[in-house]
């Protein structure tokens, strides 16, 4: 840490033990939720590459073949040289959220790990 960083923490006023509770709790939940909805996005990524591997050998034999698809809880009828491109958009759209949210879930999680390094927090043994 710089003595700029040291004297900054100096002068603010020490954190309360139920602040401190209150910062990991929160900060806890953070990275659990963020966890939550990589791990569901990455699902319906995979999800569009099993659909689109279906689609796929059927675009190169009867690409004017009807398909249907859901949006918006509507179910609509399109050709599948229609639905593959969107799908492909979709599903890279999907993939760059991703690794958006894993970029921020790295940065949270560092500041975790400073946060309870700073306060020494260790996990309660359990007998």
């Amino acid at each position: 840490m710089s003595s700029a960083a040291t004297k900054a923490k100096g002068k603010t006023q020490p954190l309360t033990d139920q602040e401190i509770s209150q910062n990991y709790s929160r900060m806890q939940s953070e990275l659990q939720g963020l966890a939550g909805k990589i791990g569901e996005l990455d699902q319906e990524a995979d999800e569009h590459t099993v659909v689109l591997t279906t689609l796929n050998e059927v675009l190169a034999e009867e690409p004017d073949r009807k398909c249907f698809r859901l949006i918006g809880g509507v179910l609509v009828e399109r050709t599948v040289k229609e639905v593959v491109p969107t799908l492909q958009s979709n599903r890279d759209n999907i993939k760059k959220v991703v690794n958006t949210l894993m970029e921020q879930y790295k940065t949270k999680e560092e500041e975790f790990d400073t946060f309870k390094r700073e306060y020494n927090i260790r996990p309660a043994v359990r007998a």
